[in-house]
């Protein structure tokens, strides 16, 4: 989408808020420009300041929303607000997350809340500021309330460990994530760094989850696993561990072996995500198994005593509609997983599906809504308990983990910011929160394979230090 800003910088301000009701803009040609402005009159006493929004097209402009500041530090909310009115008013676009941006809407909850607020008062505040619809807010609050009995429970000394092993069987056709074709070779060599990042970090106390993320971990084979695992188990302090996830996101990369391995060390959740429940789909997006596979991996895993899994499954993927959701939801609830993940689409920059954005056709908000209220009618035993939303969203939606009677300790702490995460491996990401100014510092790894193995040194002093400043608080 073309815009262009006058009187004002505030570039990243204007692209957050076009991206609410465009967010695959690129995929689509406008035959509009928007204008975001600021103007200050003179005499100004008496004039005032103005921030302003206009749709220029052809050369004439046909709608303007404008906003009078009465002190300089409402310009950044005013810019936002005449472009979130205007092109609400010009799309006639449902916004149920309204102007929110941001990628952790229950932090906001929880911060309101503790502040005295009211329930009430809260969901007026986040439907009287941020325009979030009455739905989304009650959902916000619920969660937020779900939370409450682990984050009772957490500890400022207590760690998350993330350890990512960046190989897939192969890429599918909406992934960015740090992932590469499983080659044995580079695997190996990959392991041999990460061992010595994990080794560097022995001083770790108070690890309180681990959860080994990917790519998928089970690309690796059943001898890898247990090096793996066994590396982690004798290095680091396990007393205090709780919940040990591993993702075996690909259903066709497990089997008996990894399973009996798995469970030796104590891994204690699984993660195997189907995605969908349609065999069209799955071979359109690059799948590489068949919905019988993963009801065959799933199966085996309860086999095999594991009685905490999650599954993932995405809304809008390509080609699909209300139809193929029903049926996905049909087939995954009498398999009673303790976890369901339910994401909503997104067009990511490092996809390939942002690469061939125009072969493919995107879901409107109302679709996507349509489809979240289908899979509600299909969880009433399960409990919303974390969510987040990330850019270039269909309908500019979000992410929700549902469970039974186990939530996720891990993801709980990471997408709320709770708890210091240590991340080794490629691309991976740590942060640890200072308690006085709950100031968070983050150490990042870099995201190529063979720049990690390269500089692994280098990634090994970034985490010392980071170790060393937590050591201090």
């Amino acid at each position: 989408m073309r815009y262009t800003l006058k009187g004002h910088d505030k570039n990243y301000i204007v692209e957050t808020m076009v991206q609410i009701f465009y967010p695959v803009s690129s995929a689509v040609s406008l035959d509009f420009v928007l204008e975001s402005g600021y103007v200050r009159r003179y005499p100004r006493r008496i004039h005032g300041e103005t921030v302003y929004a206009s749709i220029i097209k052809n050369g004439e402009t046909i709608d303007t929303e404008e906003i009078r500041l009465n002190a300089s530090s409402e310009m950044d909310r005013a810019i936002k607000l005449t472009i979130f009115n205007l092109l609400k008013k010009f799309t006639g676009e449902n916004t149920p997350w309204g102007m929110l941006t941001g990628i952790r809407p229950i932090k906001i909850v929880r911060t309101l809340r503790q502040s005295g607020l009211t329930d009430e008062e809260v969901k007026e505040k986040l439907q009287t500021y941020y325009y979030i619809n009455e739905k989304k807010s009650d959902l916000a609050i619920e969660i937020c309330k779900n939370q409450e009995e682990i984050l009772g429970c957490a500890s400022p000394s207590h760690t998350s460990l993330y350890i990512g092993i960046p190989f897939c069987p192969s890429r599918c056709l909406y992934c960015s994530f740090t992932s590469f074709a499983m080659n044995k070779a580079k695997s190996e060599q990959y392991l041999e760094a990460l061992y010595k990042e994990i080794d560097s970090c022995k001083s770790l106390k108070d690890i309180q989850t681990i959860y080994i993320g990917g790519g998928t971990p089970t690309a690796l084979s059943a001898y890898q696993l247990e090096v793996l695992l066994d590396k982690i188990t004798n290095v680091f302090d396990m007393r205090q561990l709780k919940e040990f996830t591993v993702e075996a996101g690909r259903p066709d990369t497990i089997d008996q072996e990894k399973l009996s391995v798995l469970k030796k060390y104590g891994v204690n959740r699984l993660t195997i995500n189907p995605q969908t429940m349609n065999e069209r789909t799955l071979s359109l997006i690059g799948r590489k198994h068949s919905v019988s596979e993963f009801i065959r991996a799933y199966n085996l895993a309860r086999d095999n005593n594991f009685n905490n899994i999650n599954v993932d499954l995405i809304l809008g993927l390509t080609g699909e509609n209300s139809i193929d959701i029903e049926n996905t939801m049909e087939k995954i609830i009498p398999l009673n997983p303790e976890n369901i993940t339910i994401h909503t689409m997104a067009i990511k920059r490092a996809s390939r599906l942002k690469e061939e954005m125009g072969k493919y056709n995107f879901l409107e908000v109302d679709e996507i809504e349509k489809m979240q209220n289908i899979v509600s009618k299909y969880l009433k035993d399960y409990k919303p308990y974390y969510l987040y939303r990330i850019k270039n969203t269909l309908g500019n939606m979000d992410n929700i983990g549902y469970g039974k009677d186990i939530f996720s300790i891990y993801n709980i702490h990471t997408m709320e910011d709770t708890q210091d995460i240590f991340a080794l491996g490629a691309g991976g990401v740590s942060k640890c929160i200072d308690v006085r100014t709950d100031k968070i510092t983050r150490v990042y790894n870099v995201k190529d394979v063979d720049e990690y193995i390269n500089r692994i040194d280098e990634m090994i002093n970034r985490k010392k230090e980071l170790i060393e400043w937590k050591n201090q608080l």
